[in-house]
């Protein structure tokens, strides 16, 4: 039925729900065979029930590890505008109507008031996941609007916990007076807080002991189960609900840079493909269409939508027109997209069925206008959405975003250094051109690097003070020092790059008068057997933080010519800073080529100035300073040579794609060449 519904362009979760409805009540679950064992019940024999739940956590926290806490941050303000008019109108417009519902749809008439605002904030929030789906689907997620719908999202969700862990403290006759809402109030923001920084400073630092003790496949997926239900199991005991707590460590695991994203995709496809789809699929079977044949029913599920529909409009639209100061079409689409509903208002409709605080009428009612609020707000956000112009400084973010995401230094979160121990520098001028290189990139993202060091039992407490040392002058977001008492340095290193560091970075100073050898027997085999990709430093020269920097990228077109172009893009830190993109065009011709030799020429050029043309687009979009140049030559390995020193540059950046486990390290002939005549320091970018 998933799949049915997507092929109508509508969300899995609606056929989902259609797949319960008739195995429920209205059709199926009139044959007492089925019903039985399919109608999930509060009975501990019925695993429905519990499976339905796992499905409900896994969800919650897949939402919250999509929150992004720096995202909200920057969008606060903006917002909290939309997000807390929308929900108040809607709030304060739907508690009102819902006061005046009849006794015989409530499970307790004297609780009026709890079941009314319990309803009122059921089916005010947005729901992230529709509109996020809608806006991935095309391909709007990075606009403006679409950061905006994601924060408003994250804090509807994150009002909507809050208040139904209140709503569970009511029925429980915990929070009967002023005090004890105020009690209920500060204990699920302790829980959220202690769950964040508490939780979050222990699960770092088991994800680290996992990292290097560790070696099942997996790993952490096993940690993450483990968590959910951790953090699900002390929300319970603290009187909340269980949901919550997965929610909570969702965002804690959505802080955390060293989670790998196939454990990210493993989780999401046990979710989505099994556990999700038995929750709506359980909600769905508690549902009796048959009901809406009663005519009060039907007319109270259709003001209800009604009321909903037009307050959250009404809402969005004045938050984001005269408080967020949006243009009228921007407003328009908050009206609409904040009517999104889904997900959530199943989670906590089941929530409230199952604590006693609503009927199943009115909980089929919720369900009827997820469904059809899930069916109309991406239909009309796909009509208004086409009138939302997006300005200069959108486009140019977007652009740098898009380049990023394709970027190799995306993918850089967790670096391993081998630090050679040198008792004749002091720590500063111990510092070398990979520490900045990984202070340019941890100035634009958090990465945790690791200092490691191989020594003997005599040396250790020297080692141990040099790597102090030179972490105290590392700029980045973590330094780990790690010091190894071995004789076999190659082997411990090689040993240590296989505990899920996306980075080797390699500093080659010393250098082998070898035919047979690149750098030197030590540094080829470390690069030979790397498991993960490496970048290689030729050259001891620190670089000047104060100097302008000129950086040359050879280029030949390939996947790896452009992952070195992102690396000099990354080490540039100011507009005095350049990066040249160098294309030396090869003349060699044969006898037979001589007469077309000028149009060879002309095309091998044109072609040249397209590549180079390309890094420079990537460059300026990332506001680079970056200049192109293409040469014609007899051998491209002594122009980029000559190039380099006539123009006096700082650093040459190459790319090298070599895998791991041949005979012998071959970077190839223009590579080594260049490393071998080069007198500047040279970087190799081998990303394999």
């Amino acid at each position: 039925m998933g799949e049915l519904a997507q092929r109508l362009r509508q969300p899995a979760v609606v056929g989902e729900i259609f797949a319960g409805i008739l195995l429920g009540p209205t059709l199926l679950g009139n044959i007492p065979a089925i019903s039985e064992y399919m109608i999930p019940s509060d009975s501990g024999k019925n695993y429905l029930t519990i499976i339905s739940m796992f499905g409900a956590m896994f969800l919650l926290f897949i939402a919250g590890m999509e929150t992004d806490v720096k995202l909200i941050k920057h969008h606060s303000q903006k917002a909290i505008k939309i997000a807390s008019t929308a929900l108040l109108i809607s709030f304060i417009s739907l508690f009102l109507y819902s006061l005046t519902i009849p006794n015989e749809l409530l499970v307790n008439p004297d609780d009026r008031y709890v079941f009314a605002a319990f309803l009122a904030i059921t089916i005010s929030v947005s729901a992230i996941s529709v509109i996020a789906k809608v806006l991935i689907d095309l391909n709007m997620i990075r606009r403006d609007f679409g950061q905006l719908f994601v924060a408003i999202g994250m804090i509807d969700e994150a009002v909507v916990w809050i208040l139904v862990s209140i709503f569970i403290g009511f029925v429980g006759g915990f929070t009967s007076s002023v005090g004890g809402v105020v009690f209920s109030f500060a204990k699920v923001i302790l829980f959220i807080v202690l769950g964040f920084l508490i939780g979050g400073f222990i699960i770092k630092h088991i994800i680290s002991f996992i990292q290097n003790k560790i070696k099942l496949r997996y790993k952490f997926l096993t940690l993450v189960v483990v968590v959910i239900f951790i953090y699900g199991a002390i929300a319970t005991a603290l009187g909340l609900e269980a949901v919550l707590g997965a929610f909570v460590a969702g965002i804690v695991f959505g802080q955390v840079p060293y989670l790998s994203d196939e454990t990210i995709d493993k989780l999401e496809s046990i979710t989505f493909a099994i556990f999700a789809p038995i929750f709506f699929a359980s909600a769905g079977l508690q549902v009796n269409i048959l009901e809406f044949t009663n005519p009060s029913i039907l007319i109270l599920s259709l003001v209800l939508l009604l009321i909903a529909f037009l307050s959250k409009a009404i809402g969005g639209y004045v938050g984001a027109r005269y408080f967020a100061k949006s243009d009228h079409w921007t407003s328009v689409l908050f009206a609409v997209g904040t009517n999104t509903r889904g997900t959530i208002q199943i989670i906590v409709a089941t929530i409230g069925l199952t604590i006693g605080l609503i009927t199943r009428d009115i909980f089929s009612i919720i369900i009827l206008i997820a469904i059809i609020s899930s069916i109309i707000a991406p239909i009309l956000i796909k009509l208004i959405i086409k009138k939302v112009e997006p300005n200069t400084e959108e486009i140019k973010r977007i652009k740098q975003e898009e380049i990023y995401a394709g970027s190799i230094l995306s993918k850089i979160n967790r670096v391993l250094l081998p630090v050679r121990v040198r008792t004749d520098l002091n720590f500063k001028s111990a510092k070398s051109i990979e520490t900045n290189i990984l202070e340019a990139i941890g100035s634009k993202k958090d990465i945790s690097v690791t200092l490691f060091s191989i020594t003997n039992e005599k040396d250790k407490t020297a080692a141990q003070t040099f790597l102090d040392g030179i972490a105290s002058t590392f700029k980045v977001a973590e330094v780990n020092k790690k010091i190894v008492i071995s004789d076999d340095a190659l082997e411990k290193i090689l040993e240590e790059s296989k505990k899920d560091y996306d980075l080797l970075v390699i500093g080659a100073t010393e250098k082998q008068n070898n035919s047979e050898q690149v750098f030197n027997t030590f540094i080829d085999n470390l690069i030979r057997f790397s498991p993960c990709p490496s970048l290689i430093v030729q050259g001891h020269t620190q670089l000047d933080e104060n100097k302008s920097k000129k950086i040359l990228v050879p280029t030949d077109g390939s996947k790896a010519s452009k992952r070195a172009a992102e690396v000099a893009f990354a080490l540039t830190s100011g507009d005095k800073d350049e990066v040249h993109i160098l294309r030396v065009v090869e003349e060699r011709f044969s006898l037979d080529e001589m007469e077309t030799k000028n149009h060879i020429l002309d095309r091998q050029f044109s072609y040249a100035q397209e590549i180079v043309n390309e890094l420079k687009g990537i460059g300026e979009s990332l506001s680079v300073n970056t200049k192109t140049k293409v040469e014609i030559g007899l051998n491209p390995e002594n122009v980029i040579v000559e190039f380099a020193d006539k123009n006096d540059f700082d650093l040459v950046i190459i790319g090298s794609d070599v895998r791991p486990g041949s005979d012998k390290l071959f970077l190839g002939p223009r590579v080594e060449k260049i490393l071998s005549n080069c007198v500047r320091p040279v970087i190799v970018v081998n990303s394999f």
